[in-house]
């Protein structure tokens, strides 16, 4: 499936929003901190509300309309993903692992010959 890229051109107004979203996910931080004395409660509370508006803001900018759809062609593309069957995945988790001890067992017999060919027989280091 082709899909064609669209280039969308950012509005004054869109770019307003995402700096209103910025705006307001500072201002949750700096909330968060100057309401130490008022308690934990009221601290959280400022951060999520400010959190959640300024998450409010950007969904209806034009980089989270986007954002949304990105998302929900996400889940329709891994909908049609097709899974392996339960013996289909031992069998290639099998085979991995055997490929894998072979590999290591190939190594390990390349790293002695080598070991014996230059210490042993060039060197005469292991006598």
């Amino acid at each position: 499936m082709a899909t064609s890229q669209v280039e969308t051109v950012n509005t004054g107004a869109d770019k307003a929003k995402l700096v209103a979203a910025g705006a307001l996910v500072l201002a949750a931080l700096v909330a968060f901190y100057l309401l130490t004395q008022q308690g934990a409660l009221a601290q959280w509370a400022a951060l999520i509300v400010g959190l959640v508006a300024a998450g409010a803001v950007f969904l209806t900018s034009e980089s989270g309309r986007q954002l949304v759809a990105f998302g929900r062609e996400a889940v329709r593309e891994v909908r049609k993903v097709v899974w392996p069957t339960r013996k289909e995945a031992i069998q290639i988790t099998a085979y991995v692992f055997g490929f894998v001890v072979i590999m290591a067992l190939f190594l390990w017999f390349t790293d002695k010959t080598l070991e014996w060919l230059f210490y042993d027989l060039i060197l005469g280091w292991k006598r």
